[in-house]
């Protein structure tokens, strides 16, 4: 295989480096080139992001032969030293609100309800904890990782209350009374301050580690490498850290990506640019050397939110009936359960006031529908929140709809068989598709450029910045064609046969991820629609038009919405095939560039 200049820098370097590799640049390709060169009786260790990532390696080092490279996952890793050697359970799903409430004896004088929202927020306080490099809990501050202002005025009324009770649910982990969860013998291995014995230690996806397993990393005595994107950062809301940006090795760049054409280059490079208009951006350079092909063997719709895919899938298996093989990453069912157990039909049962039928806990325990948004805005629960919404959207048509998708899925040994795949951003990082289809639920210029976010305000930057590299993220799984709406793609980017525009649906469907705050617009105009969802404006409400602005541009431009007949099909194919430009093809069937392209 020829190497470009950036990675025979990279596999010929000594001493700690950093790699800073844009999407699609063969990053594993090289790391695993520069393992090759080493000698053959160094000890390598080569950390993985996760189980799948892992075993994907285990097969490329063991292919070419070198065997004296170790996969592990920081988890496998942490496992081996840790559980091995103590006996502890491991709590495999992790613990519910409700349990954290009652192992600790919660009793709140109030109502039950608050029990269980101080047990949400202990559960995220031991999480923050044990994914930090901090080696006390009193270290550490909760509240700055609280986002919602009604959570954080829950969580400073009870502060007190919080920190000891997350101190003694640690201690009752530490002990063995309880069982233990994944990230509790992570940090564990992190404050046993281990000593690794290898030559050269190579962390992947750095910019997305645990506080607490960079932690580990910086203390070995072996060479480190460390590599991955600082523009892909998408796990903040995990605690996880930009290893990229704290560490100050020499600095290496994969600027080539193979994935992609310079048109799906450009595109990403103008989504990063955005991140200049709330912040200070060094401009990145992605030279796309993917080829151009027609042929397309794989279609993903992909989205933000799993609200969002959801009605992507209706939509599109259900109204348009655009495909009857289906396939989703992450299994169909991960969509419609949360982390902590309870599922849409669980929220769908409590609507109908039937407690009977509810299976998770914490649900069965909510009085009702209201009680169960009462608490959505005490703990900012994003999963929670997103089912509620999707049954006061859909009530009881729900169990129906979703066993229709269902019946359509493909299992994972048939995934090539399916006509689309759905997928969540945060669960196809990694992945490539031919054709990809952006949902309209990301960030965009116009809700950037109408932020309210204080220069103090680190959470809200934060969190803003980490929206942008999802949108990055998103658009780089595409390999030859993208289809997105006009509301996503930076203003004044030209036109492209490989960037499509597809027209903006319309789902007026309220939804709570953020807490990011917006200038409400003096003025509609078909750029600035909101939604408004009680006083706040989120960019999910910004994505999504109001109902009757919606309907106003229809009347106003009624022709760009007449469906395509045959005959219009046949005018449009021969004014082409003359030699008419797009543009006066655009203007005679009053549509838009991209509406021309596509069709």
């Amino acid at each position: 295989m020829e190497f470009t200049q950036e990675q025979q820098k990279i596999i010929n370097s000594t001493g700690n480096i950093k790699i800073n590799a844009v999407a699609g640049s063969g990053k594993t390709t090289t790391i695993i080139e520069y393992a090759k060169k080493r000698q053959s009786n160094s000890k390598i260790l080569y950390l993985a992001f996760n189980k799948s990532v892992k075993l994907e390696a285990i097969q490329k080092f063991s292919k070419l032969g070198l065997n004296n490279v170790q996969v592990e996952t920081a988890h496998s890793l942490a496992y081996r030293h840790i559980v091995n050697q103590n006996a502890y359970k491991i709590k495999a799903n992790g613990y519910k609100s409700y349990e954290i409430a009652e192992i600790l004896g919660l009793k709140a004088s109030d109502d039950q309800l608050t029990e269980y929202v101080l047990g949400h927020h202990i559960n995220k306080f031991v999480a923050y904890y044990c994914n930090s490099s901090k080696e006390k809990v009193r270290e550490l501050n909760y509240l700055d990782v609280v986002e919602d202002e009604k959570a954080k005025h829950f969580v400073k009324a009870n502060y007190s209350l919080i920190l000891n009770q997350t101190r003694q649910f640690l201690g009752k982990m530490n002990t063995g009374e309880i069982e233990i969860i994944h990230d509790f013998y992570l940090k564990k291995f992190q404050l046993s301050k281990p000593k690794l014995n290898y030559d050269f230690i190579l962390f992947d996806e750095g910019q997305d580690a645990s506080g607490a397993m960079l932690d580990v990393f910086l203390n070995q005595d072996a060479t480190k490498v460390i590599v991955g994107d600082t523009h892909q950062q998408i796990y903040g809301w995990r605690f996880a850290v930009n290893s990229l940006e704290q560490v100050e090795y020499e600095t290496h760049y994969l600027s080539n990506s193979f994935r992609f054409s310079q048109d799906i280059a450009d595109l990403a490079m103008n989504i990063l640019q955005l991140k200049s208009i709330i912040d200070d951006y060094q401009e990145v350079e992605i030279f796309g050397k993917g080829e151009v092909k027609n042929k397309i063997k794989t279609r993903a719709v992909l989205a933000r939110t799993n609200l969002m895919l959801l009605l992507k899938a209706i939509e599109m298996l259900i109204d348009k009936k655009e495909a009857k093989k289906v396939y989703f990453e992450g299994n169909f069912n991960s969509y419609i359960y949360a982390t902590e157990g309870g599922s849409i039909y669980d929220v769908l049962n409590l609507k109908n006031n039937k407690h009977g039928q509810i299976r998770d806990g914490l649900i069965k325990k909510m009085k009702d529908f209201d009680s169960l948004r009462d608490y959505i805005d005490k703990t900012n629960d994003v999963e929670i929140s997103v089912m509620f919404d999707i049954v006061r959207k859909y009530g009881n048509e729900l169990p129906n709809l979703l066993s229709k998708i269902k019946n359509m899925q493909v299992e994972n040994d048939e995934k090539e068989n399916a006509e689309l795949i759905f997928s969540t951003v945060h669960r196809c990082k990694g992945m490539e598709y031919d054709e990809i289809f952006l949902a309209n639920d990301f960030i965009n210029e116009f809700t950037l450029q109408n932020l309210k976010l204080d220069k103090n305000d680190k959470i809200g930057l934060a969190k803003a910045l980490e929206e942008i590299n999802i949108l990055y993220v998103a658009a780089t799984r595409a390999k030859y064609i993208i289809n997105l709406t006009k509301s996503i793609i930076p203003k004044d980017f030209p036109d492209s046969p490989q960037i499509r525009i597809i027209a903006q649906e319309n789902n007026s469907i309220e939804s709570k991820e953020s807490t990011l705050k917006f200038e409400k617009p003096k003025r509609r105009s078909r750029r600035k629609i909101i939604h408004e969802s009680k006083n706040d404006y989120s960019f999910h409400d910004i994505a999504i038009e109001n109902q009757n602005t919606y309907d106003e541009i229809r009347k106003e431009y009624k022709n760009a919405y007449r469906p395509w007949t045959e005959e219009l099909d046949e005018e449009l194919t021969t004014m082409y095939f003359k030699g008419v430009t797009t543009a006066k093809l655009a203007k005679h069937f009053q549509r838009n560039n991209g509406a021309i392209n596509s069709r």
